[in-house]
């Protein structure tokens, strides 16, 4: 997995860079091997005047060929990384579970009222 950390019209610190790698290792690590790259946009909407405008967007490529997209807005950078990385871990649970499921040709059998269904005896 390979996570970019770009801003807009500010520096990004060293110490903001790692704890954006760093939540953003703890948010993904168990779908490591499904995510090819990530890109997190960090800004700020309103520049000097203040107000929930810091913004992060992160974009994951899930492998073979998807990606989810989504952000997070709020007065602190780091709050709104935190939000950002918690949502993309749900999205991403979601993605995948889809992918896997659709994958199997799964299809969904329901039992009609009443009927108890037994399993097979092998032998």
């Amino acid at each position: 997995m390979n996570i970019e950390i770009r801003s807009q019209d500010f520096s990004i610190s060293e110490a903001l860079q790692r704890y954006a790698e760093r939540r953003l290792g703890f948010a993904l690590r168990r779908f490591s091997k499904d995510i090819g790259r990530v890109m997190v946009r960090l800004s700020d909407l309103n520049g000097p005047r203040g107000g929930a405008d810091k913004r992060c967007q992160i974009t994951a490529s899930v492998l073979p060929s998807q990606a989810v997209s989504l952000q997070a807005v709020d007065a602190d950078l780091y709050a709104a990384i935190d939000r950002a990385a918690a949502r993309l871990e749900r999205a991403l649970a979601r993605c995948l579970a889809r992918t896997r499921e659709s994958g199997r040709g799964r299809m969904s059998i329901r039992k009609p009222a009443g009927i108890r269904l037994q399993p097979l005896e092998s032998g």
